[in-house]
């Protein structure tokens, strides 16, 4: 297994520092609460450095409760089973196909397929500590290549300018991208994937 490269500690201060900021500016528009899981359903493109984290994060919680990381790669093979058919790229490594014509399958594929890290009964992600960025960063306004995005349960009632003025700048540094670039030097894997390939 790959290491997390030293610098992931502080990329994740960093993250989660903004998303606190970002929450407090944001205040009752942020519908985002344990057990809101309408963003754990729908499959979605990781990268090697949240792959190795939440791979990292199991073997945590494979030391202290055996049995819910068994159920965790359970859920996982499930996924894998129920949608290896029509996986956008190789269903052996779970490394995802680039391009346009791939982005376009991405976008239609896994839609209702629910992140096997989240546990069913609790509502809950078990992987919570070592969750991907997509994760982390989901709920306050980001900006994307289309704009600035924001979770559709979140921000009713607000105009554009309120939407604006709580905007989270996750990583101002690109850091993510630094680690990424150190990570994708080891062994192992290169190219996005998706949870339930990295937690089998």
């Amino acid at each position: 297994m790959r290491r997390l490269p030293a610098g992931d500690k502080a990329l994740i201060q960093i993250v989660d520092a903004a998303l606190a900021d970002a929450a407090r500016r944001s205040g009752e528009w942020l519908a985002c609460r344990p057990g809101c899981t309408q963003c754990c359903v729908g499959v979605f493109a990781i990268s090697q450095l949240d792959a190795v984290r939440l791979q990292h994060g199991l073997i945590e919680v494979q030391k202290m409760d055996p049995q819910r990381a068994a159920r965790i790669r359970e859920r996982a093979r499930g996924s894998i089973r129920r949608i290896s058919a029509d996986f956008p790229g190789d269903a052996k490594t779970g490394v995802l196909d680039e391009g346009p014509e791939a982005e376009e399958r991405f976008a239609e594929f896994g839609n209702d397929e629910v992140c096997p890290v989240l546990d069913p009964e609790t509502g809950l992600c078990e992987l919570y500590a070592a969750r991907p960025m997509t994760c982390r960063t989901f709920g306050p306004p980001g900006r994307t290549e289309g704009g600035l995005g924001v979770c559709e349960l979140c921000f009713h009632g607000a105009t554009d300018e309120q939407i604006a003025a709580c905007e989270m700048v996750a990583d101002p540094d690109d850091l993510e991208s630094k680690l990424l670039e150190e990570i994708e030097k080891a062994k192992g894997p290169r190219g996005r994937t998706i949870v339930a390939f990295s937690v089998r």
